[in-house]
């Protein structure tokens, strides 16, 4: 009998039949929830837009956050690391991102404009995450927040981006 992969896992001591027929659900620990950094740059983002309709300081927005949300399963210090690490290096993330772009930064919506400070911070200041999740994290929150097409648009200045920032990594 040919066993399969959960077969091999669990020392197959029952019946692969016996196994499948209670698998109408992924069992809870296999479910996809967010993980902490994932939610980290969901909150950064809100926090990001936040920032630029209202111009208030990222300090006080930081705060809100902190107070009004629930923060439990968040990674608190990263969501304040991108905060504070894209508002440090705003300028340099400016520079790194605007040749990657067909239009001007200032006419990018304000929800692009916080993934690609997100992803830009990332790469370059974030060397420990890997570029592919940096750029799926951006897809996906661009998926999630943004315009119908944006996720396309997102996903080629990351790319560009790490191709750029990531050679050694990218193996180039």
């Amino acid at each position: 009998m040919i066993k399969d992969q959960d077969d091999l896992s669990q020392g197959a001591k029952t019946p692969v039949s016996a196994k499948r027929a209670g698998r109408n659900q992924a069992p809870k620990d296999l479910t996809k929830t967010p993980s902490a950094r994932s939610k980290a740059r969901r909150f950064a983002l809100q926090a990001h837009y936040q920032i630029q309709l209202n111009d208030c300081s990222v300090a006080s927005v930081e705060e809100q956050f902190l107070q009004d949300h629930d923060m439990k399963r968040v990674d608190t210090e990263y969501f304040h690391e991108l905060l504070s690490g894209t508002t440090v290096h705003r300028r340099e993330l400016v520079a790194l991102i605007t040749p990657t772009l067909d239009r001007s930064f200032d006419s990018l919506d304000p929800i692009e404009k916080a993934i690609l400070f997100i992803g830009c911070f990332e790469l370059v200041h974030r060397i420990d995450v890997p570029y592919r999740v940096v750029i799926n994290e951006g897809i996906e929150l661009a998926r999630q927040f943004g315009a119908t097409e944006s996720h396309k648009y997102i996903n080629s200045i990351l790319d560009r981006l790490a191709k750029g920032h990531r050679t050694s990594e990218r193996g180039r």
